[in-house]
C-alpha cells in the first residue's frame, strides 16, 4: 500500500509565497511522474506542473515563472514552491503521483488537497 501526505497550504498575501510538500510512502519500488494539480471553486482539476524522474519539467502556462516544481528520490517527496502568488491562485491542490510498487504494479495515486488562500 502506498500513501500521500500532503502539506504546506494556508493563506497567504497577493505577492506573498508558499512552498507545497507531498511525500509517498509504503511499498514503492520507483516513482516515474510526479505533479501538482489544482482547483479553484467552479473550475475544473487542472495540471499546474508535472516532473520526470530524471528531472525535466513541465509547467501551466499561467504559473510558467512563478512556480518550481521540484523532487528529492531519495525522499519521494515532490515540493511546489510558489512565488508571487495571485488571487487567481487560490485553489484546492492536490499531488499526483505514478508509482511501480515492490510488487511491480502501476498505480496512480492523489492526496487530499491542501487548501492555497491568496488574499489580502
Amino acid at each position: 500500500q502506498v500513501q500521500l501526505v500532503e502539506s504546506g497550504g494556508g493563506l497567504v498575501q497577493p505577492g506573498g509565497s508558499l512552498r507545497l510538500s507531498c511525500a509517498a510512502s509504503g511499498s514503492i519500488f520507483s516513482i516515474n511522474v510526479m505533479a501538482w494539480y489544482r482547483q479553484a471553486p467552479g473550475k475544473e482539476r487542472e495540471m499546474v506542473a508535472r516532473i520526470f524522474t530524471g528531472g525535466s519539467t513541465y509547467y501551466a502556462a499561467s504559473v510558467k515563472g512563478r512556480f518550481t516544481i521540484s523532487r528529492d528520490n531519495a525522499k519521494n517527496t515532490v515540493y511546489l514552491q510558489m512565488n508571487s502568488l495571485k488571487p487567481e491562485d487560490t485553489a484546492v491542490y492536490y499531488c499526483n503521483v505514478h508509482v511501480i510498487t515492490q510488487t511491480f504494479e502501476g498505480m496512480e495515486l492523489w492526496g487530499k488537497g491542501t487548501l492555497v488562500t491568496v488574499s489580502s
